[in-house]
């Protein structure tokens, strides 16, 4: 039988046989020489064989109990990030390989990570290297682009297709820069620079940023929350976070709608929220937004590139935050970024 694999448990079972054959024998010898008081000496030695069966159970149950305490624990410190763990297993039975198993799969899954960590420093470096060589042909293209504005100003078609061509560089741009900045969230490369920030001055300066933008499509930001609230962040890349939530607002509103950026403190989190009374988003849409690349079948957007609520994403979750929408076709969106309070102990 697999189970008298283990040395201990045959060890355990030889030892309470030999404790029931000796009480045989020990019974056989009080009944057959009709021992006085044999009924009561065999009572006693039937209680010293229990006594002594149970001692040796409790040290194999106690001996097993540390075992898979040291397992558990091992178990506990690799997924802690100790990855050079590993459970003894040099001994034979099931539990032991159970043991080697877990070993395996630790083996497996180290293999797995590095393997993880080496094709993201691939993916990284060389969306950077093509990144890098694209910027000199784009600033080169937009020179070019300059010249040709100035040198056709009496000759409306081209002056049309160079602001087109204009427009397509800024695009191609901005990929650049949003794929530079997600490989670097990704791959674990940026070291967050954090400190305690007021909210109302980061919102402040978003709402700067497109102050411009809104009144020229005849729009208007909104802004509303406790000048007092602060949390602690990356002032940086928070900024480049709600940017590209009221960017994607102003995208998907019309002449005379409101995009709104509210903020507010509990016990616990900070809340701020970016909403529009816009197009809204289509429910089909809402489990894929946040996905790099995606393209609605129902969005009118033909400018977007598909980075910029990813992007966010990444942002939100490098500072341990959560990001939700909630959206309704035809009414708006909301954008609710969550950040927790760290707890002084």
């Amino acid at each position: 039988m697999k189970i008298f694999a283990n040395r201990k448990i045959k060890s355990l079972f030889a030892g309470m046989f030999l404790c029931i054959f000796v009480f045989i024998f020990i019974s056989l010898f009080f009944v057959i020489f009709e021992v006085r008081n044999g009924a009561f000496c065999i009572m006693i030695c039937f209680l010293c064989m229990s006594a002594l069966i149970l001692t040796l159970c409790y040290r194999y149950f106690m001996e097993q109990h540390r075992i898979m305490q040291n397992a558990i624990s091992q178990i506990t410190e690799y997924i802690s990030g100790n990855k050079d763990v590993s459970i003894e297993c040099n001994d034979e039975g099931e539990l032991y390989r159970l043991f080697h198993e877990v070993n395996s799969l630790v083996t497996i899954l180290n293999a797995h990570a590095e393997n993880e960590k080496k094709a993201k420093k691939f993916l990284r470096n060389t969306i950077s290297d093509i990144s890098h060589q694209l910027k000199t042909p784009i600033a080169a293209l937009n020179i070019y682009n300059g010249i040709i504005q100035d040198e056709a100003k009496e000759i409306p078609t081209i002056q049309e297709f160079s602001l087109l061509s204009e427009q397509e560089l800024d695009r191609i741009e901005a990929l650049v820069q949003n794929l530079l900045k997600i490989t670097k969230l990704d791959s674990g490369t940026i070291v967050l620079e954090k400190s305690m920030e007021n909210v109302s001055e980061i919102v402040e300066s978003v709402n700067k940023h497109f102050l411009f933008r809104a009144q020229q499509e005849e729009k208007e930001i909104c802004l509303s929350g406790n000048k007092e609230i602060t949390f602690l962040c990356d002032r940086n890349w928070i900024v480049e976070a709600i940017d590209n939530l009221v960017k994607n607002a102003l995208d998907h509103t019309q002449k005379g709608d409101i995009i709104h950026i509210e903020w507010r403190a509990f016990a616990s989190v900070v809340q701020i929220i970016v909403k529009d009374n816009g197009s809204g988003i289509h429910s089909e849409d809402l489990y894929h937004i946040f996905k790099r690349f995606y393209r609605s079948r129902f969005s009118k957007d033909i400018q977007g590139i598909g980075l910029g609520l990813p992007l966010t994403k990444a942002i939100v979750e490098a500072h341990n935050g959560t990001i939700e929408v909630d959206s309704t076709l035809g009414i708006g969106t909301s954008f609710i970024m969550n950040f927790l309070i760290p707890t002084k102990l």
